[in-house]
């Protein structure tokens, strides 16, 4: 049975902040020290202590030391620690390209310091230990809070948010969250851009579960807590999709076809051509894409590439898609796919995959129209028809 998490960092986000809402949430502690313990045996130890913050019970993961002086370490040294231990091993991967990027060094050489400490080691790895133990198959966050003003680390008094949260938010919602210091780590963020699937709102779900992890600070009227909202996801047939348009009056009407064609062979789930009259009565057409949001970036530098307009306009839609399936029948000459839409034990819609109809025409030299009027016939014996039972 699939179980979804999903985190609610809206308040900020910290490794020892998320650890403290899992193990609210129903891990075990025994589960996650046995975790960390196997990558360092005999340095830490873990304890979680009821608190309040702003007034809200929250329970607030204790990381402990048991060595004097724990090493600074590059990032060829942890990945020999994590020798296995494949989601710690993908979220001290994020760190490590985010802390190259800012210092302009290679990632292995990295050397970690504040994410490098032992007790950011046990945060990483004992939220996944936790993760799994809870049976957690997969996990969504919302918008996070980043905080805004200054903050004191190894390399000097830095801004907030500090250069590796920067570099760590790329393609994901975030806030300054109106707090006047920090309230996103390296280490909160990269568990959240490596573990997440996407960020979004909080999904349709059938909640359990909910578990609330403490921040080391009490401010007065802001709750610092990390929220992870545990239950079974509800399938949805709703999905946030991205709109981009264009409006091009200049480019050779010749090269709409492969532009289009082009769109569509980078992930765009639609694409299409809207003739308009701009001003000065100059023809031109309006460009559409319609894509998921993760393929939003790579088709707007499509569209750059591939047409002459100096700017892509974005939206974002809820795009509502009624189950489908798809069925094969028997024409003179091969099969012809026939796309079913479905709802409430109805088909809605039954068409042929006109592809199909015009490879099958190509191959046995007869009309297109004869091909696809057979096929609508065998879609009707076969009992595809809109308004009979759909039993899958």
């Amino acid at each position: 049975m699939s179980r979804h998490a999903w985190i609610d960092a809206s308040a900020g986000v910290a490794g020892d902040m998320l650890l403290g809402a899992l193990l609210d949430a129903g891990a075990s502690l025994e589960v996650v020290q046995r975790a960390v313990d196997a990558v360092l045996p005999d340095s830490i130890a873990l304890s979680a202590a009821t608190v309040t913050r702003a007034g809200l019970r929250a329970l607030k993961a204790e990381v402990t030391p048991l060595v004097a002086a724990p090493p600074h370490r590059t990032w060829r040294d942890i990945r020999a620690l994590l020798d296995g231990s494949g989601d710690a091993l993908a979220v001290f991967e994020r760190l490590a390209e985010a802390e190259g990027r800012v210092h302009g060094v290679d990632a292995d050489e990295v050397h970690f310091h504040e994410v490098g400490a032992l007790d950011s080691v046990a945060d990483i790895v004992g939220v996944c230990a936790a993760l799994r133990d809870l049976g957690v198959t997969s996990v969504s966050a919302g918008e996070v809070a980043l905080g805004a003003g200054r903050v004191r680390t190894a390399h000097g008094e830095l801004p907030v948010p500090a250069p590796a949260v920067l570099e760590l938010s790329r393609g994901w919602r975030v806030t300054s969250g109106g707090g006047s210091n920090e309230l996103a780590t390296p280490t909160g963020l990269a568990l959240i851009q490596a573990l997440a699937g996407r960020c979004e709102d909080l999904p349709p779900m059938t909640v359990d579960t909910v578990g609330v992890g403490a921040g080391g600070r009490d401010t007065p009227g802001r709750a610092n807590v990390v929220r992870v909202v545990l239950g079974a996801p509800v399938p949805s047939t709703s999905a946030q999709s991205v709109v981009l348009e264009a409006n091009v009056d200049d480019l050779d009407p010749r090269l709409w076809p492969g532009v289009l064609t082009g769109l569509l062979a980078e992930g765009a789930d639609d694409a299409w051509l809207v003739p308009i009259l701009m001003k000065k009565g100059r023809p031109a057409h309006t460009l559409t894409v319609l894509c998921t949001p993760e393929r939003a970036a790579a088709l707007r530098t499509r569209i750059f590439r591939d047409t002459s307009t100096l700017g892509v306009r974005e939206s974002s839609r809820t795009k509502t898609a009624l189950p489908r399936a798809f069925r094969e029948v028997t024409v003179a000459g091969g099969t012809v796919a026939i796309k079913i839409g479905y709802a409430d034990g109805l088909i809605t819609q039954a068409m042929p995959e006109f592809a199909d109809v015009a490879a099958l025409a190509a191959g046995t030299g007869r009309p297109e129209r004869v091909v696809l009027q057979e096929a609508l016939a065998a879609a009707t014996a076969a009992g595809l028809i809109a308004g009979l039972a759909w039993a899958g």
